[in-house]
């Protein structure tokens, strides 16, 4: 099949306000942001969405559908972001969470491992009181004031060099990210990778909280309360990298096996919370088993967290990460203990 993607990048540009201008065609948002994302491939989109976010965009269809384009991830050895949603290179990438979900532990993980990869980071400080954000500050590169601030930082640094630049939604809403996207788009400069935050949590509520992304990570409230870190949810989070031409076969295959079981596991546990497992049939029984393994595999100690913790960081390479899960879906670990898996790297 011909590799086609959504020109996100386009879309993004000539329609900021997405989420409204869908609304107002009679798209529904959340299926314009699984496009966007690539949970809905473009070639089983039906054929009246992409006519309608072409007129949005005021293009034409060959505009707005990118054909034979790679799309490449950032390996960040995070298993649970490169097995559910790929960290895509140079693209936008929003972070949905609520305060306390650990969202900006995450950041600062990422900060911290793709310094090592030779990436610079760059953080446009929020408006505001926000004290939580001091804490991470220490691995960011460079903070700026302002977006011309931003801008001329990156033009500084170079098109040779790879940059991380966060921002927090306010300054999507007012349309500064917009304009630097513009700016940056205009003179070739495709080496700026974006992560989006709401620091409020409001952009829980919304259907498309940051308009089009590359990539979406939801975070997840039950993750959480049990402390399983990164709370990323596993059903929720995708990325156009997950589009079957952009990814290695094995891992698609894993990755979409994985979702399946966690998908169920997760019925299961809302079963076994009220009735106990003792009404569940044995097939049902594994099931829950490996779900339950697979969940504890893809927590993980990180390297910003080991004066909390106590645990080294880790790091999971994605062939290793791959062939550990490929072993918990077939049974080769029923027999361990759930808590030998959890906040671990690989499994020894």
């Amino acid at each position: 099949m011909e590799n086609v993607r959504l020109n996100v990048a386009l879309l993004r540009r000539k329609v900021p306000n997405l989420t409204s201008a869908a609304k107002s065609v009679g798209l529904r948002p959340a299926t314009v942001s699984n496009l966007c994302t690539g949970k809905i491939p473009v070639g089983r989109a039906e054929v009246r969405t992409i006519i309608a976010l072409a007129e949005l965009a005021e293009c034409s269809l060959d505009e707005l559908i990118l054909r034979g384009e790679k799309v490449d991830m950032i390996e960040t050895k995070i298993k649970a972001i490169d097995l559910l949603a790929p960290l895509t290179k140079g693209g936008t990438n929003g972070l949905v969470a609520r305060p306390g979900m650990g969202q900006l532990v995450v950041l600062a993980e990422l900060y911290y491992r793709l310094k090592r990869d030779g990436y610079t980071s760059i953080m446009l400080l929020p408006k505001g009181e926000h004290p939580e954000v001091e804490e991470i500050l220490e691995h960011v590169d460079f903070t700026v004031i302002t977006i011309e601030d931003a801008y001329q930082k990156i033009m500084e640094l170079g098109p040779n060099k790879d940059i991380i630049f966060t921002a927090d939604r306010g300054h999507v809403a007012n349309g500064n990210i917009q304009d630097l996207h513009n700016k940056l788009e205009k003179i070739g400069m495709n080496t700026v990778t974006t992560f989006l935050l709401d620091l409020s949590g409001q952009v829980v509520d919304e259907d498309l909280p940051y308009g089009p992304l590359e990539t979406l990570w939801q975070f997840d409230a039950d993750l959480a309360a049990r402390h399983k870190y990164p709370a990323i949810n596993p059903l929720q989070s995708t990325s156009s990298v997950l589009e079957g031409a952009h990814l290695d076969q094995h891992h698609l295959t894993i990755q979409q096996r994985s979702q399946k079981l966690l998908r169920r596991y997760r019925e299961l546990r809302s079963l076994v919370q009220v009735r106990g497992m003792d009404l569940l049939p044995e097939t049902e029984i594994q099931t829950y088993k490996r779900g339950e393994r697979l969940e504890a595999y893809l927590t993980q100690p990180f390297f910003v967290a080991e004066p909390f913790s106590g645990k080294k960081g880790e790091d999971v390479d994605l062939p290793t990460m791959l062939e550990d899960i490929r072993k918990i879906l077939e049974g080769s670990y029923d027999s361990a203990e759930v808590n030998s898996l959890s906040y671990i790297g690989t499994i020894k």
